[in-house]
C-alpha cells in the first residue's frame, strides 16, 4: 500500500523527520516551521546522512548521536506520520508493516555502498529514468541541485574529489542495480 498519496504527504513526512531528530522540548508540531531556526539543531538525537522516500516505503542512513536515538526517532516519526495519514485519508490501523529493520554500518565501504543503494532505489525500481529528477530522495542534495538541505553529507562527500565524483560512483552501478532487481523479481515470481 502506498504510504504517500500526494506531494503534501511527502512534505509532511519530511517536516516530521526534521522535527523528531531534535532532542528535548519543542514547540507543538502544528507551530513548527522547518524554514525558521525554531529548534536547537545542536541537540539532535540522530543525523540523517541520506534518505529515499518511495511510494510504499522509505530508506534512511542515520547516524545515532545519543543512546537509543535511532529507535526513538523512528518510533516518533512513524507514530506521528501514521496518525496524520490515518486522519487525512480517513482510515484506521497501522500504516507501516512490522518493526523497522536496521543494520549497523561497520565499515567505510559499507557506508558508501549503502548510500549508493539508497540513492539508486527510484531508478532500479523503475520509478524514474533520470535519478536527478527524483526529488523525494537526498540524491539531489548530494549532487547540488536541491533547494532544501536535510542531510549531513560530509561523511560521504569528503571521500570524493567533487560531487561529480560521487555522482559517478552512484551512476556506475545503475544498470547493474536494475538487472539485479529484474532477477530478484523473476526469482520471487517463479513457481519453483
Amino acid at each position: 500500500m502506498n504510504i504517500f498519496r500526494n506531494s503534501y504527504d511527502f512534505q509532511r513526512f519530511l517536516k516530521t523527520l526534521l522535527y523528531y531528530q531534535i532532542l528535548g522540548p519543542k514547540p507543538r508540531f502544528s507551530l513548527f516551521a522547518p524554514t525558521t531556526n525554531s529548534l536547537d539543531k545542536t541537540k539532535k538525537i540522530i543525523e540523517v546522512i541520506c534518505y529515499c522516500l518511495m511510494p510504499n516505503h522509505f530508506h534512511f542512513l542515520l547516524r545515532q548521536l545519543v543512546d537509543g536515538g535511532i529507535t526513538e526517532f523512528i518510533s516518533k516519526l512513524s507514530n506521528s506520520y501514521t496518525k496524520y495519514f490515518n486522519i487525512k485519508h480517513k482510515r484506521i490501523g497501522p500504516l507501516l508493516q512490522g518493526e523497522f529493520k536496521s543494520v549497523l554500518v561497520e565499515s567505510n565501504e559499507q557506508l558508501l555502498h549503502l548510500s549508493r543503494y539508497i540513492h539508486l532505489n527510484p531508478s532500479v525500481s523503475g520509478l524514474v529514468d533520470n535519478l536527478e529528477e527524483y526529488s523525494r530522495s537526498s540524491y539531489p542534495e548530494y549532487i547540488g541541485t536541491a533547494a532544501k538541505v536535510i542531510c549531513s553529507k560530509k561523511i560521504i562527500l569528503d571521500q570524493f574529489k567533487s560531487t561529480k565524483g560521487y555522482q559517478k560512483f552512484v551512476m556506475d552501478q545503475e544498470s547493474y542495480g536494475r538487472e539485479l532487481e529484474i532477477i530478484k523479481h523473476t526469482l520471487l515470481d517463479s513457481d519453483e
